[in-house]
């Protein structure tokens, strides 16, 4: 993450949002010295923000878990048996 005075950020807006939207860059903007803001590609922002609700949900949250356990005790399926043969397009 790049690091940038919000004086510089302004002289280099269109610059900046060009980065984070084409090249998925992201700034950090400081203001006397501690940050202030974060610039970042909008699809990223709508999936951390997904992430951060996912995140929240206790029964989520349980259910994340029990599957981790069940795949470090080798409780798995494979594809096929969850869904059946594989459809053609």
């Amino acid at each position: 993450m790049t690091i940038l005075s919000v004086t510089e950020a302004k002289s280099h807006f269109l610059e900046l949002v060009r980065d984070s939207e084409e090249k998925l860059k992201r700034f950090t903007f400081v203001r006397q010295g501690r940050p202030a803001a974060v610039l970042m590609n909008a699809d990223e922002f709508d999936g951390w923000l997904a992430t951060l609700e996912l995140m929240s949900d206790k029964k989520t949250i349980k259910d994340i878990r029990a599957a981790r356990r069940e795949l470090s005790q080798g409780r798995t399926k494979s594809f096929k048996a969850v869904v059946g043969r594989a459809q053609k397009k």
